[in-house]
């Protein structure tokens, strides 16, 4: 056996804020809230970081989604593409010259 005294460290430490007064205990509460500040300011700003990351993620999906319509509608309204629509599914065709009518404003 070894002739070390046994000692609890937390029992000492204990004793020692209650006996010497009331600073250390408040520096100790001190310490221990602004550890607790740290870990939740930590915390949120990991968070913020977190969905900032999403809707850039959400921004340029949507922005190709976008371009992609955008080419679609061009795509779309090319006078040749409307003109066979026109005449395939309206039967519609162009009128001869003789039946044209102008109209002019005065």
């Amino acid at each position: 056996m070894s002739n070390r005294p046994k000692h609890n460290l937390a029992k000492l430490i204990a004793i020692d804020i209650i006996t010497v007064g009331r600073v250390p205990l408040v520096m100790l509460l001190l310490i221990f809230a602004t550890a607790m500040g740290v870990v939740f300011a930590t915390h949120h700003t990991r968070e913020a970081i977190n969905h900032k990351d999403m809707a850039l993620q959400e921004r340029e999906r949507l922005d190709n989604e976008w371009r992609n319509l955008l080419l679609e509608e061009n795509a779309l309204s090319e006078h040749s593409r409307v003109q066979a629509l026109a005449k395939k599914e309206l039967d519609m065709k162009r009128p001869d010259s003789d039946k044209e009518v102008v109209v002019s404003l005065k």
